[in-house]
């Protein structure tokens, strides 16, 4: 967990907090969708809607990686997602940034309940998951060629 970044989650409950304004140039209403993403996933968490450049310090100083990346997530239970980087994904691969959002806020939840995509296998368990849930909440499988 970044010491900088909030306090811990209850085991249930779900914290979003918007640092980078330019979230809601992205979509209308950025924390009820990683609101009711998180809930969909089943997991507590604080998720802070930084920018990239938050996100890069983030990952440089924890991951020993200096750029900004989606999602970043810290036990116990702390997601950060960038703005710029979420933005520019979504474009790419034609997806509604909403959706996109959504979909990186379940990813760092099933993260948080131990899943991982290191080995093929685990991917393929992680994106099966990630699909069944976005389905319940409307958002078409992000894994399907477009």
């Amino acid at each position: 967990m970044d010491p900088s970044f909030s306090s811990r989650p209850t085991s249930v409950g779900i914290s979003v907090s918007v640092e980078d304004p330019g979230w809601f140039r992205l979509v209308r209403t950025p924390q009820a969708i990683a609101r009711r993403a998180a809930a969909m996933a089943g997991g507590g968490a604080n998720i802070l809607l930084a920018n990239n450049a938050t996100v890069r310090r983030l990952n440089a100083r924890h991951r020993g990686r200096d750029k900004p990346t989606n999602v970043l997530t810290f036990e116990p239970g702390d997601i950060i997602l960038a703005s710029g980087v979420v933005a520019a994904e979504a474009k790419r691969d034609g997806k509604r940034p909403g959706d996109h959002l959504a979909h990186l806020v379940i990813h760092g939840i099933l993260h948080l309940q131990g899943y991982d995509h290191d080995r093929a296998g685990d991917a393929r368990a992680m994106e099966m998951r990630e699909t069944r849930l976005l389905a319940r909440l409307g958002v078409p499988n992000p894994w399907a060629r477009r």
